[in-house]
């Protein structure tokens, strides 16, 4: 399909059309295992150039769209991480982040190197080539992991959920970096080591840095500012990350690292309309997270991922089970108490999603020879990866016994309220059955905790406040509010609710 003879309003239908249909077949594909981030790719793919036919081939307009979209995925990813909770894994996630990032990188091109010199007579790759396309693909795609962890509710033992968010949070600043600096290298035809270890420490320290100050910084601008419409609360703190991102590439540091600590600095301060914020933040990801699938799905060609299926699937296979668990066990081996069964399930969530495809459009917009050749290669073990580990990320965790029992999910359905942080109280909802009603009709009847109260009840389409008379009938909807999720299990227990 031509664009320059397309209407505004038909390029407004056709966005939104691949907009809701991401939406459905990620529904749909939740149900049946798929991870949803795989759907929102082959959806572009489905309506690209080999689909039916919609024209786009933008490597930078490609690049643009998923820097902002990481960007929001990084600084929401942040927000979401409590401290507390990452604290103890803290050295761990950093090593993995960074020398696990590197030796990836290095123990994958050294093995694309030799494959294509002596295995694959159609693709040659130089040794600084070969690097460069095992960096684009050496860091694990936040995206992926915040998106599958998240969805499929995992409780994970031996701390392992925040240690692997933490990682893949951490981790694309560094690939980012090799990616640049081997983008640098090739172009000019050598370089200094010590001066790209320079590079790679001041840029890594001062995304750091900044990201802290920036983040602290707008959590004061925040709390100061006095905005008569609370709706601007949200759209400011958008402007704040992207303002902390361009400072800090202004000055020469890692962008992508300095935002990602931002968010993790505010999203674990108080500040007004926190949770409205949070919210929309979310919604922004998720918002952000189709437009960058579907973008990257429409600028392949899956016609031309065939003549490098062999290269790709060997790199594939490569990196999930030898590069990457070795990566994992040397940057863990200081960490004795770590058990052996939690190292392999870190090896084995090394998801590659967005950010290796969109890292691989900067060999395409700096003219690097073969850039076409990598980004295919790149987009091809990225849907291996999320196809072959992204499936089997509860089923392998369940398999070396580090799956957790499911705790409450504390989500109002039926009733929009929503209780300040500060408050240390749980809500939660329970919809009441014949069987709930044994032991009474009243709520003074009922088998709860003392500390857990019914504030409100919903009886069809009417709401109201209950006293310890109120007589309940089988399908109302009852409010709940517990001093802390201890106590709300507890209640659960007693009316034997299976959430």
């Amino acid at each position: 399909m031509d664009f320059s003879n397309v209407t505004i309003e038909n390029i407004v239908l056709i966005g939104s059309l691949l907009l809701f249909i991401s939406i459905i077949a990620g529904k749909t594909g939740y149900r049946f295992g798929v991870p949803t981030l795989v759907l929102f790719l082959v959806v572009g793919m489905i309506f690209g150039h080999d689909g039916l036919g919609l024209e786009f081939s933008s490597p930078k307009v490609a690049q643009l769209v998923g820097a902002l979209a990481l960007n929001i995925i990084l600084f929401s990813g942040g927000m979401d991480t409590k401290f507390s909770e990452i604290k103890p894994v803290l050295p761990q996630g950093i090593i993995l982040a960074t020398m696990g990032v590197l030796l990836t990188a290095v123990i994958t091109g050294l093995f694309i190197y030799l494959i294509t010199q002596h295995l694959f007579a159609a693709v040659s790759f130089s040794f600084l080539e070969a690097i460069l396309l095992a960096s684009v693909m050496s860091s694990t795609d936040s995206a992926s992991v915040f998106a599958i962890l998240g969805a499929k509710g995992l409780v994970l033992k031996e701390r392992l959920r925040p240690l692997l968010e933490l990682e893949s949070g951490s981790n694309d600043p560094m690939a980012y970096l090799l990616t640049i600096t081997f983008i640098q290298w090739i172009r000019i035809g050598e370089g200094s080591l010590w001066l790209i270890t320079g590079s790679f420490v001041f840029q890594l320290v001062l995304g750091a840095a900044l990201g802290y100050f920036l983040g602290r910084l707008a959590v004061r601008l925040i709390n100061r500012i006095n905005i008569d419409n609370e709706s601007l609360y949200p759209v400011l703190l958008l402007t704040l990350l992207f303002i902390v991102f361009s400072i800090t590439n202004v000055l020469h540091g890692n962008g992508y690292l300095a935002v990602y600590i931002s968010g993790l600095v505010v999203g674990n301060a108080k500040f007004v309309h926190k949770k409205t914020s949070k919210k929309f933040m979310d919604g922004m990801t998720w918002l952000f997270q189709i437009v960058m699938f579907l973008t990257l799905g429409l600028l392949v060609n899956p016609a031309e991922l065939l003549p490098i299926a062999g290269i790709g699937m060997a790199v594939s296979l490569f990196m999930i089970f030898i590069s990457r668990p070795v990566s994992v066990w040397l940057c863990l081996l200081p960490f004795r108490k770590m058990s052996c069964k939690a190292k392999h399930y870190v090896s084995w969530v090394g998801l590659r999603g967005a950010a290796p495809i969109l890292f691989a459009t900067y060999p395409l917009t700096s003219g690097i020879e073969g850039a076409g050749m990598i980004f295919n290669i790149v987009f091809f073990v990225t849907l291996v990866s999320l196809l072959v580990q992204g499936t089997t990320v509860p089923a392998v965790a369940r398999w070396l016994g580090l799956a957790g029992e499911d705790k409450p999910q504390n989500k109002l359905l039926t009733f929009d309220v929503e209780i300040s942080d500060d408050i240390k109280s749980s809500m939660s909802e329970v919809t009441l059955t014949p069987a709930h009603l044994s032991h009474g009709k009243r709520i003074m009847d009922m088998p709860m905790p003392e500390n857990t109260l019914v504030v409100m009840v919903k009886r069809d389409e009417r709401y109201f406040v209950p006293t310890g008379s109120t007589v309940l009938e089988p399908g109302d909807v009852l409010l709940l509010i517990s001093d802390n999720d201890k106590t709300l299990e507890e209640t659960y227990q007693h009316l034997d609710v299976t959430k």
